[in-house]
């Protein structure tokens, strides 16, 4: 029970605030982890990308490959491609542990071309009959590109974009949800690697050792992600008020996210707390639902919708050098022809919402979004009033 850690969270919604784990609260969502999800034998090669200092890569990328035995190998940079693929191609990792952001360039820079092409290819993806198989054919390629011997890809830290995961799914690519926190350290619901361990728009089961509630649940089953158990830390360093209100009165952790719980015990996460937005009619709008259907446009790189007085607005940052390249045209011409873009954008997306969840307003996110040092959008900065 003594201190082991004190982690500073980089607060996506607000103030940062010290997270006190305790020695057992590493070790045993360590231990919990070595065998549940994939079989780990020693002189496996695991290839570190994330900065130790998270307890996401702490615990599931240190202890629990340690504990099993694995070479740890680190990049020592942070992953962009150009260190990234030689190293993958060096290490012949069987183990990465990233975040959704690596996956998702990926998917648009390399898996998208192909599948959304408008050429032959496209079509025999788009046929309910052949689009497995070519999800496993693009597969292949994708494992050697990360070195050919990549049994275990985990990814955790944010909600991974439902396009990319149903070609991972649908092409049985080894990929691994996981959820935690910080304040959990961090693991709490996790799947393995396998088509099988897999349900879209779950992220696993609910790990061995934790008790799992919902509380404030609304009419469709969803409510806020509370937790007991060894892993849950003992409270914010020197922070008595701020622990008073982390905990409910019988002891658990409220997460601050939102959640549904099947009767498999399998997780689903629906958004935020602090980011659900209450709609004018009283309803509940979850922003990451629709910042999901409008990543999944062409050359959008990534998106952020927020309230603004009372209406729903879409900060939309486009990927000007891939449009350039698809229009054949200068990057000047493609920063103009963007701002025209994102207005046609929206009604395209519109048609793909309820009509609680449809946005009034777009603008153009010119500069990269501010993010946390785990690469979160600090989603309280925005929108910046001019």
């Amino acid at each position: 029970d003594d201190i082991a850690s004190i982690i500073y969270t980089s607060g996506t919604t607000g103030t940062s605030k010290g997270v006190v784990l305790t020695h057992k609260n590493l070790l045993r969502n360590a231990d919990l982890s070595t065998t549940q999800y994939i079989k780990l034998k020693p002189g496996m090669r695991a290839l570190s990308i994330l900065p130790v200092s998270h307890v996401y890569e702490f615990t599931a990328g240190q202890l629990l490959t340690m504990m099993r035995g694995l070479e740890i190998h680190f990049l020592g940079k942070p992953p962009v491609v150009s260190i990234l693929l030689p190293a993958l191609k060096n290490v012949k990792p069987h183990v990465i542990l990233s975040v959704p952001l690596l996956m998702e360039k990926v998917y648009k820079s390399a898996v998208a071309p192909m599948i959304k092409n408008g050429g032959k290819f496209e079509k025999i993806y788009n046929n309910p009959l052949t689009k497995n198989f070519v999800c496993r054919v693009v597969k292949k390629k994708l494992v050697q590109t990360f070195g050919g011997k990549l049994k275990f890809f985990g990814i955790g830290g944010a909600p991974l974009d439902k396009e990319v995961e149903e070609f991972l799914y649908r092409g049985s690519f080894p990929y691994a949800l996981g959820y935690g926190l910080t304040e959990t350290s961090p693991l709490l619901a996790a799947c393995g690697p396998k088509k099988k361990d897999h349900r879209l728009g779950y992220v696993g089961y609910i790990v061995p050792d934790i008790d799992m509630k919902l509380i404030n649940t609304n009419a469709e089953g969803v409510g806020e992600i509370a937790v007991k158990g060894p892993n849950v830390m003992p409270g914010y360093y020197n922070n008595p008020e701020l622990n008073k209100e982390a905990f409910t009165e019988d002891g658990y952790f409220k997460t601050g996210d939102l959640g549904y719980i099947n009767n498999k015990k399998q997780l689903a996460i629906k958004g935020r707390c602090k980011t659900m937005i209450l709609g004018p009619a009283g309803e509940n709008i979850y922003p990451e639902s629709i910042e999901s259907v409008i990543n999944n446009q062409q050359f959008v790189e990534e998106s952020l919708v927020v309230s603004d007085n009372g209406s729903l607005l879409a900060l939309i940052k486009i990927d000007i050098e891939l449009m350039a390249k698809s229009l054949a045209i200068t990057i000047d011409e493609a920063k103009v022809e963007a701002k025209k873009y994102i207005n046609s954008l929206k009604i395209n997306v519109n048609k793909e919402l309820s009509s609680q969840n449809r946005i009034d307003s777009v603008e153009l996110q010119e500069e990269n979004f501010e993010r946390t040092a785990t690469q979160k959008i600090k989603r309280f900065l925005y929108p910046k009033k001019k």
